[in-house]
């Protein structure tokens, strides 16, 4: 049986692609204030600019490529069960190999009906204001916004409370409700915690700190894990 390997993954993880987010800037997300382009009430006000946002995003995702952080996650996979919850909205683990992966805040290349979230379908192209799903409803982009309830959480916490290594990398570790998964972890699991400037994790117990950017960490956790190996 494979040790079983739990990844909580954040923006630190895409930047290395190119993938900016409203964490390294102020609130502003590639110049925009997030409040008016990932809340409902946007959604709401605005939806025409909430839709090109997200089309400028889709854009950028079609155009950026997986690095070293992402692949080096997806080799795990020869040695260990691994799954990885990330908080990117992008398919860049999906693009380096990773099998198994739940997105805790949404996909940029999934839209679902705004009256039932069950309603999804892929959309790689720019979506248009006057668009329905199948239930009359508009679609709208299939992203978990501020303000919203989490509902892969309940995927993903029996993942991380089975999971014999815990990794998190490049994650601030301050959104919740995914910033609180690290309290599921078993206390005989051990931990990893991957990112250029570290996370308050002072108490978490069986802890190896990596304080690199992602690439740089998942090599080292690599090293570390082969190192382990009976």
């Amino acid at each position: 049986m494979k040790k079983k390997i739990a990844v909580l993954t954040g923006a630190g993880v895409s930047a290395e692609s190119g993938l900016k987010t409203f964490r390294d800037s102020g609130g502003l997300w590639e110049g925009y204030d997030v409040r008016e382009v990932a809340t409902p009430e946007a959604w709401s006000r605005n939806p025409d600019l909430v839709l090109r946002f997200y089309n400028e995003r889709r854009k950028s995702v079609l155009g950026a490529k997986p690095n070293f952080a992402h692949t080096g996650l997806a080799e795990l996979e020869r040695d260990y069960d691994v799954t990885v919850i990330t908080q990117n909205i992008d398919d860049l683990h999906e693009r380096a190999g990773s099998s198994r992966v739940i997105h805790l805040h949404g996909q940029i290349f999934q839209r679902c009906s705004e009256r039932n979230p069950e309603i999804v379908s892929e959309i790689r192209g720019d979506m248009q204001l006057g668009e329905f799903a199948n239930d009359g409803a508009r679609w709208r982009p299939n992203i978990v916004w501020f303000g919203e309830p989490v509902p892969m959480m309940e995927m993903a916490v029996p993942v991380v409370a089975e999971a014999d290594i815990f990794v998190v990398v490049g994650t601030s570790l301050l959104v919740y409700p995914a910033a609180g998964l690290g309290s599921y972890v078993s206390s005989l699991a051990s931990r990893f915690v991957i990112d250029k400037k570290l996370p308050d994790i002072g108490h978490w117990r069986n802890l190896t700190a990596i304080e690199k950017p992602a690439s740089e960490g998942v090599r080292e956790l690599q090293r570390i894990l082969a190192e382990r190996q009976p």
